[in-house]
C-alpha cells in the first residue's frame, strides 16, 4: 500500500548572514581564481578531527545515544561547509552551490574548523561549550596572522551560506503516519513498539544535490499473494530461518556477520572514513572534497530511502511471521512467538537504510579512488574488517541483515542500487576538479 507523507509542522525558519558574508568581501572574488597549492602548509587532520567533532556533538545530542539516522544530514551540511572554506581558498575542487572564492593566503586550515565550528554551534547550541574548546585547540597551532584571520573570516562566511542554503528544508517536521489497516502495513516491533515518527522526517526533507527523492524511488516490494508472490515466499522462508534469534540453521560465522553489521553504519563508518583520509595522506583540499561527496551521497541517500519507507510503509519480518497465518497466502506459515537475532530499527522494512549507506559509500569511494579500501571496526562484533572493493562490502551487508533477522532480502538489495545510483548522480554533478586546476 502506497502512503503519502503529511507534514503537520511549519518548517522552521532560521536568520540570514548577510552582514558575516559582507564581512569578508575584501577577502573574496566572485569570480573562480586559479588553482595553487596552499601558502600555509594547512594540516589536513584539521577535516578527520572535526569529522570526530562532529560524530561526538550528535552521539551526545541526538537520540538514540551514538547514532541515528538523522545525523546523517548534519554530518553532510558540516562537510559541505568545510569544503567550500577549503576548496574556495585553494581552488582545487568546484564549490557546493557557491561561487564565492577567498584570498589565496588565507589559512584553508583555519577556514576549515571555523566552517565546522559555526554550523555544529549554530545547529547544536547546547554543546557550544565543547566546540569553544575544540575551536580554540584547532587554531591554537596556526600563526596569527593576517592569512589566520582571513580563513577564520571566509569559513564563517562558507558556513552561513550553507545555513541560509539549508533554512526550511523541512528538518524536524511532524509527519503524519498512517495506521496499519491489512496485510503488508508496516507496525511498530518488539519490544519497544516505538513509533515511526522520530525519523520519519528525513524522508521529506529538500534533497542536498537531487531534484528529487523519487528520481531513484525502488517501487513497491514483492507482493504476498498473486502474481509474483514466490520471490516473497522465498524471502519469508529465508528471514525465517535465518534471521530467527535461536536459529538452528545459521552458522557462528553468519551470526558474527549479522553482529558485525548491527552497529557499523554510523559512528563506525565515520570512523573509517577518518582512517582511509589518514592512510592515504590526502591533502586538506583532497579530503574536503572527499567527505563533502561522501556524505552528501549518504544524506541523499538517506532520504531517498526514507521516502520510499514513508510511500510504501512496509512491515517487517518479525511483525510478517508472526502474522503469518493472516497475510492470505497458505505458503507462508506463521509464527507467533518468533522474534529476530538483533532488535529491529522502529521504521518500515522497505528499503534498508544500511544498504543503503553501504551502496553510496561504497560506490563514491570508487568513483574518487578507484577502490573502497575500508576498514570497519564493529563494537557489537569485536573484531574489524577490510573491505577492498564494493562487492566485498555490500554482499555481507545484504546477507548481515537477513540473517539479523530484520530485512527481506530484495530490500537491501535495492537499497545498494539506490545508494550507487545517488552517490553517481552526486559526483556527476558535484565536487570535479576545477578548470585550470592541478
Amino acid at each position: 500500500m502506497r502512503h503519502a507523507p503529511t507534514s503537520t509542522h511549519p518548517r522552521r525558519a532560521a536568520p540570514r548572514f548577510a552582514a558575516a558574508l559582507s564581512l569578508i568581501l575584501c577577502l573574496a572574488a566572485t569570480t573562480p581564481v586559479a588553482a595553487v597549492p596552499s601558502a600555509t602548509g594547512a594540516n589536513a587532520a584539521v577535516i578527520t578531527n572535526w569529522n570526530q567533532i562532529a560524530v561526538t556533538t550528535l552521539a551526545n545530542t541526538v537520540v538514540p545515544p551514538g547514532g541515528s539516522p538523522t545525523h546523517f544530514i548534519y554530518f553532510a551540511i558540516t562537510h559541505l561547509a568545510m569544503h567550500n572554506a577549503v576548496n574556495g581558498i585553494t581552488g582545487k575542487f568546484n564549490l557546493y552551490q557557491w561561487d564565492v572564492h577567498a584570498n589565496q593566503s588565507a589559512s584553508p586550515e583555519a577556514a576549515a574548523a571555523a566552517a565546522a565550528h559555526r554550523i555544529l554551534s549554530f545547529y547544536f547550541p547546547a554543546q557550544a561549550g565543547p566546540l569553544q574548546g575544540h575551536l580554540d585547540a584547532s587554531l591554537a597551532g596556526i600563526p596569527n596572522n593576517a592569512r589566520k584571520e582571513g580563513g577564520i573570516a571566509f569559513g564563517v562566511a562558507a558556513a552561513n551560506h550553507l545555513i541560509e542554503l539549508r533554512t526550511g528544508d523541512g528538518r524536524h517536521a511532524t509527519v503524519s503516519i498512517p495506521a496499519a489497516v491489512e496485510a503488508g502495513d508496516w507496525r511498530p516491533t518488539p519490544p519497544a513498539f516505538a513509533g515511526f515518527g522520530g525519523t520519519a522526517w528525513i524522508g521529506g526533507v529538500r534533497p542536498l544535490a537531487l531534484d528529487t527523492y523519487d528520481r531513484f524511488d525502488p517501487g513497491p516490494p514483492p507482493p504476498i499473494t498473486g502474481e509474483g508472490s514466490e520471490v516473497y515466499v522465498a524471502e519469508y522462508n529465508e528471514v525465517k530461518a535465518y534471521g530467527k534469534v535461536d536459529s538452528a540453521v545459521r552458522t557462528s560465522a553468519q551470526t558474527q556477520t549479522a553482529l558485525f553489521f548491527s552497529d557499523a553504519g554510523i559512528g563506525p563508518m565515520q570512523a573509517s572514513l577518518r582512517n582511509l583520509a589518514m592512510s592515504r595522506r590526502l591533502d586538506i583540499s583532497d579530503s574536503a572534497r572527499l567527505f563533502a561527496a561522501v556524505e552528501t551521497s549518504i544524506a541523499d541517500t538517506a532520504g531517498t530511502i526514507w521516502n520510499a519507507k514513508l510511500q510504501y510503509m512496509w512491515w517487517r519480518p518479525v511483525t510478517a511471521i508472526q502474522m503469518g497465518a493472516m497475510d492470505g497466502n497458505d505458503l507462508t506459515v506463521g509464527d507467533a512467538t518468533w522474534m529476530p537475532r538483533i532488535t529491529t530499527p522502529p521504521y518500515p522494512d522497505w528499503p534498508s537504510g544500511l544498504c543503503g549507506v553501504v551502496g553510496s559509500v561504497t560506490t563514491a569511494l570508487t568513483r574518487i579512488q578507484g577502490m573502497v579500501d575500508l576498514t570497519i571496526s564493529s563494537a557489537a562484533a569485536g573484531e574489524t574488517r577490510y573491505f577492498a572493493t564494493k562487492a566485498d562490502l555490500a554482499g555481507p551487508a545484504v546477507d548481515a541483515r537477513v540473517w539479523s533477522g530484520i530485512h527481506f532480502r530484495t530490500a537491501d538489495a535495492v537499497s545498494i542500487d539506490i545508494g550507487s545510483n545517488v552517490a553517481n548522480y552526486v559526483l556527476d554533478r558535484y565536487f570535479g576538479p576545477a578548470h585550470g586546476a592541478p
